[in-house]
């Protein structure tokens, strides 16, 4: 005779599954106030949603219920840009992400600008939030990434990200952002200024074809603050001037506005694009500053290695200029 088989309760009925509480998809979302500037940060990516002075936009702005488009406001970690066919050797080991950028054949922008990160400090003028990068199979390494972003009344925007290796084993490391500035008009009737010598070319892939090239008499030309016109940029620039401070900056201006983005010493590089391919083609002018250059797990150059219990930090900002 054959046994019934059972197989648990049999009881039907509607599946719970926890507090029916409803939001944005980009989860919580942290506004900041200083003086005359406001900023919105959202829990998915940490990103900067938003950004206003005296109630105009400084950057391209995104709805709550809308994912970044074209990387808008994201941070980029623990690569910025693109990394060929999404393969790497470190360590002694190859290593291979996932294609995330399958029109150009890489991987790109990193592991965590759609992960949630966690408020671990909310002030009226500041947000700092967490997230722990565990190991994947083609990052298998563990990081603590903490970013904060802080409003001042006189400075604008101050964004500080540091990474902390958590793991037992040396992890490559590379950072970036990736805003929009806007003045509020087309980026064509606007002016750029950039004290940078030299930028990468590309390959129809978009990954450099060769050495920093020196941008004396060609369109990649900005020190002088020209209009960007009909200019198309997709390029990352080095050999960056900058102040008494360490920073480098730069300055999109027109409309009887100015907005600048600076950024520390941590940052080489600078990846400037003039978004042909965003949802709103040249509404802005994507300012990205970079800790190492594009395919640099690849090429191995600026990646930094980070030993286990290392630290690094990154600072840049964003502030209205008078024009």
């Amino acid at each position: 005779m054959t046994e019934p088989t059972t197989t648990g309760p049999t009881t039907t009925g509607p599946i719970t599954t926890g507090p029916t509480t409803t939001g944005p998809i980009t989860g919580e979302q942290h506004a900041l106030i200083a003086g005359p500037y406001q900023a919105v940060v959202t829990e998915a990516g940490a990103a900067l949603r938003e950004l206003t002075h005296e109630g105009r936009p400084l950057v391209l702005a995104h709805g709550a219920g809308e994912n970044a488009p074209a990387a808008s406001g994201q941070l980029l970690a623990p690569w910025p840009n693109r990394l060929d066919r999404g393969r790497y050797a470190y360590g002694g080991a190859t290593h291979r992400l996932d294609v995330s950028d399958p029109d150009h054949d890489c991987a790109i922008h990193g592991l965590v600008r759609w992960a949630p990160w966690r408020a671990v400090l909310r002030e009226p003028d500041r947000v700092r939030l967490r997230h722990r990068l565990l190991g994947t199979a083609g990052y298998p390494f563990r990081l603590d990434l903490d970013v904060e972003y802080a409003l001042s009344e006189e400075r604008g925007l101050t964004v500080r990200l540091t990474a902390s290796n958590r793991g037992d084993a040396t992890a490559p490391y590379g950072h970036g952002a990736h805003p929009y500035l806007t003045v509020g008009v087309p980026i064509d009737a606007c002016t750029v200024t950039f004290l940078a010598d030299r930028y990468l070319p590309v390959g129809p892939r978009k990954l450099p074809s060769g050495p920093p090239l020196d941008v004396t008499g060609t369109d990649r030309d900005l020190r002088t603050g020209p209009l960007l016109g009909d200019r198309l940029i997709d390029n990352t620039f080095t050999g960056l001037a900058r102040d008494g401070d360490g920073r480098s900056t730069v300055t999109l201006a027109g409309a009887g506005r100015a907005v600048a983005l600076w950024s520390d010493e941590a940052h080489p590089w600078t990846q400037i694009y003039t978004a042909e391919e965003a949802a709103e083609p040249r509404a802005g002018l994507a300012v990205e500053p970079m800790t190492c250059p594009p395919n640099a797990f690849v090429s191995g150059e600026d990646v930094i290695e980070l030993a286990p219990g290392a630290v690094f930090t990154g600072t840049w900002g964003i502030h209205a200029v008078a024009p």
